[in-house]
């Protein structure tokens, strides 16, 4: 069973989620040969001040 972890800055709508769900289940179970119902996709919403890139945080670029 896949299981997909997804990390967003926070923001995303519902809907985006959604529709990305639906796409990236169809396609993991089309590549690894699995039902759509073995994969799992976990989002976690991450605050940009909870987050850096090259020394910086997100917040600050």
């Amino acid at each position: 069973m896949p299981i997909i972890n997804v990390r967003l800055f926070k923001g995303r709508s519902v809907d985006q989620k959604r529709e990305f769900a639906e796409v990236v289940t169809r396609e993991a179970s089309r590549i690894l040969k699995c039902g759509p119902e073995a994969v799992e996709i976990v989002f976690e919403d991450i605050e940009k001040q909870d987050w850096a890139m090259g020394g910086k945080l997100a917040c600050d670029q």
